[in-house]
């Protein structure tokens, strides 16, 4: 199964949906993501898989152009800027939409952003398990 995560800026909920996915996994789904105007991994992202023990440091921001033309089984917008700006992507069989809360959006202390992150990482994981377990119920995810 592939499936593409689409966000604004590729910096945080379409990244971390995109490790977790694969680490839920263990790579047995081929996970992706790209956002409608990428920037760069947000440091808190990958600072936050980390304590999953999920190495993200190598992670690029990818453009929603480098997958044109490719076929994915899903395509799920983790955001409603990218699901306004792609209400149909030809390459997909389905399609989903979790709207999530922008962690890069949080101001305040280095402690109240990381609390941020985490809540929108710990809510894209149990997200992913549920959906994992309705549309893959054979597959074998990590708890």
């Amino acid at each position: 199964m592939r499936v593409l995560f689409l966000c604004t800026q590729n910096a945080a909920r379409s990244q971390m949906a995109e490790a977790l996915c694969g680490w839920l996994t263990d790579g047995q789904v081929e996970a992706h993501s790209a956002g409608t105007r990428p920037t760069r991994p947000h440091p808190m992202a990958i600072r936050v898989l980390g304590e999953l023990g999920i190495d993200w440091n190598q992670a690029q921001a990818k453009s929603l152009d480098r997958y044109q033309g490719q076929t994915f089984d899903w395509v799920i917008t983790l955001c409603d800027d990218a699901a306004e700006a792609c209400p149909v992507f030809p390459g997909a069989v389905e399609r989903a939409h979790w709207p999530f809360p922008d962690p890069s959006a949080v101001v305040g202390s280095e402690e109240q952003q990381l609390a941020t992150f985490r809540f929108v990482r710990d809510a894209l994981r149990e997200q992913l398990s549920d959906w994992l377990d309705t549309v893959a119920p054979g597959l074998r995810v990590r708890e």
